[in-house]
């Protein structure tokens, strides 16, 4: 499998603009009030990092996928949110500080996460364990393509208030638009490896994905957190960064297994579809509801 030209250029690409957007959308008060209430952040780091990880092995275990299959699934599990559940999120209404503040955390704790589920996923289907160094080069890419341009946005919304809300709804058709051409792009790009490998991992991937997406958006309004919050975390945690999983698969300092990259490209193409479908219900569905009390 190539490495692919959509998730290596031209989405990061398209990240900066989209991430330049939202913060046009944003204030400084909006980041205070995440942190002054922390219960949406713990609630989500639960979900992704203790609930998502024994769903996934439960899903690979009755699948009885392939050895370098089944780790490259578990490695898409311990992954942190990709960087577009952020314009997700916006499209959606949802609570784009709480997830650009998610993205940021998980992201740190993935440094020790992601090698100890990994490791252990390896020692059960291989009888064998492996390093995995942690990937700060990847960190800091994912700092530059969120933090960087939002924070650009943010200064122009604090500066210029008035531009930033005249520009706000043609940025977010813009997004739109950049968000199906990255998904018809990677359909194209990754065609053959849809069709050769989708029949086989393609009903794991969506499984996961579409658990990912409810457990995301349930746990949270069972805990009574508000609709805007639910939808900042379901997006977070439903979308996985399958850059990241390709770029530790394939690494050839890493595992060097392009293999366990087919889980997270298949998974990345679904991700894209039914992210996009579950934006569509919930603008159908009306606005968010006020934001309460956590």
């Amino acid at each position: 499998m190539q490495s692919s030209a959509v998730f290596s250029i031209l989405l990061p690409m398209a990240l900066v603009v989209i991430m330049l957007g939202l913060g046009l959308s944003l204030t400084v008060g909006d980041f205070r009030r995440v942190v002054s209430r922390p219960k949406p952040i713990v609630v989500a780091l639960v979900c992704q990092a203790l609930i998502l990880p024994v769903i996934c092995f439960g899903i690979v275990y009755v699948s009885a996928l392939p050895a370098a299959i089944a780790v490259g699934m578990m490695l898409l599990a311990a992954s942190p949110g990709g960087s577009s559940a952020n314009l997700y999120s916006h499209l959606a209404g949802g609570d784009v500080a709480l997830n650009i503040t998610l993205t940021t955390i998980n992201t740190v704790l993935a440094l020790a996460t992601l090698p100890i589920i990994v490791n252990l996923s390896l020692l059960f289907f291989y009888g064998e364990g492996k390093v995995i160094p942690l990937q700060i080069d990847k960190v800091l890419q994912v700092f530059a393509l969120v933090l960087i341009p939002v924070t650009i946005g943010m200064i122009v919304r604090n500066s210029y208030a008035a531009l930033a809300i005249t520009l706000d709804r043609p940025v977010k058709i813009m997004s739109s638009l950049f968000l199906a051409g990255i998904v018809v792009a990677a359909l194209i790009q990754e065609w053959n490896t849809l069709l050769t490998w989708g029949p086989v991992i393609g009903v794991a991937a969506l499984a996961f994905n579409l658990i990912s997406l409810a457990i995301g958006y349930g746990v949270p309004r069972l805990m009574r957190l508000d609709r805007r919050q639910a939808i900042a975390i379901c997006m977070e945690v439903g979308i996985h960064n399958s850059t990241l999983v390709i770029a530790i698969a394939m690494s050839p300092t890493l595992l060097n297994n392009p293999e366990m990259a087919i889980p997270p490209a298949i998974y990345g193409l679904v991700a894209y579809v039914t992210a996009a479908a579950v934006v569509y219900v919930i603008k159908r569905g009306g606005s968010p509801s006020a934001p309460v009390a956590a």
